[in-house]
């Protein structure tokens, strides 16, 4: 198996794997000059040398040019130093030539050989008298990177509904595709801004306990499946599964119906854990075509507990949901 060694960028993101060339005794933490597609690159090790199978592996591995030395410390500090002047400069350049793009970031190589600024915009768009312009004004050569809402999000920061500090800028260096499945089977209101974070993607949170939810409601009864009750046999309309808890409809004579809360077993199960996202390298952006699915399903979501509030306990089309009504 290979000898590779993990390399990040920039904090909490994606992991690169890179071949340590000699240097098997790097550790995490320590700081390295690697070889890029854009030129030599400063990095922080977060996974000391190990070996991998040659499946976690596409393409082929770039070296490991050296330990970063103090001289290569101290041009990244005064990169650094320049990237508000240069984030300025390139907002307003953007803007005299009405590119219609929103300017997210700007960032320098180590060395100052080159610079990339990330931007969104709605639209493709020519941008090459800006790249010309910006090469002109930050003397370097200049490289435009359009990103999603996502990535726009982890650059900036922010805080999130929980009161916290976006997962994304903090520790989550993968974001993992969401569903509004994963609303449903966490019995969470189906509606945009209860399950939009703010990116206005669904929130990644969703999917961190959607295995518990998925694995418990498998030891659960089925909705509309009937069961027995202290009161009678009955069709179970809801279940809670952090109550542990089902809510059983229960029909009696002359037409009449009563609800009745039945107690289940707490399910048991080994959720195993996954494998961290610093464990293997992984890809950058999300899918554009994702996120604009997990829209539109977000919108059907939010429609369809307009016609019938319920639907989401019943876990069925409201308007079978209405037909079966209808029959009773």
């Amino acid at each position: 198996m290979p000898l590779v060694v993990g390399v990040a960028f920039k904090p909490v993101t994606k992991v690169y794997y890179f071949d340590p060339a000699g240097n098997d005794d790097l550790a995490a933490g320590d700081h390295v000059v690697v070889e890029t597609s854009r030129g030599r690159t400063l990095g922080q090790v977060t996974l000391a040398p190990r070996a991998v199978p040659e499946s976690e592996i596409s393409g082929t591995l770039k070296p490991v040019v050296r330990r970063a030395t103090a001289w290569d410390m101290v041009q990244h500090d005064q990169m650094v130093h320049r990237e508000p002047e240069a984030l300025g400069i390139c907002r307003e350049r953007a803007d005299a030539l009405r590119m219609g793009i929103k300017v997210i970031n700007v960032e320098f190589s180590f060395d100052g050989s080159s610079a990339v600024v990330y931007f969104t915009s709605e639209q493709r768009v020519d941008f090459r008298n800006l790249v010309h312009d910006l090469s002109q004004a930050l003397r370097t050569r200049v490289e435009m990177r359009q990103v999603g809402v996502r990535d726009e999000a982890k650059l900036l920061g922010g805080f999130g509904r929980c009161g916290r500090e976006l997962c994304c800028t903090t520790w989550l260096r993968e974001f993992a595709p969401v569903s509004i499945k994963m609303a449903k089977t966490q019995d969470l209101p189906l509606n945009a801004p209860e399950v939009s974070g703010v990116c206005g993607r669904l929130l990644c949170c969703l999917a961190y306990e959607n295995d518990f939810y998925t694995e418990a409601r498998k030891q659960m009864p089925r909705i509309n499946s009937v069961v027995e009750t202290p009161q009678g046999p009955g069709k179970v309309r809801q279940v809670h599964v952090l109550a542990n808890s089902i809510k059983v409809l229960v029909e009696g004579p002359n037409g009449t119906r009563q609800w009745v809360d039945v107690p289940v077993p707490e399910p048991a199960f080994d959720l195993g854990m996954k494998p961290s996202s610093d464990a293997r390298a992984h890809s950058s952006e999300p899918g554009t075509r994702d996120e604009q699915s997990q829209e539109k399903r977000i919108d059907a979501a939010a429609s369809t507990e307009t016609e019938d509030p319920d639907s989401a306990a019943q876990e069925g089309s409201p308007r079978r949901s209405r037909s079966r009504r209808k029959k009773r």
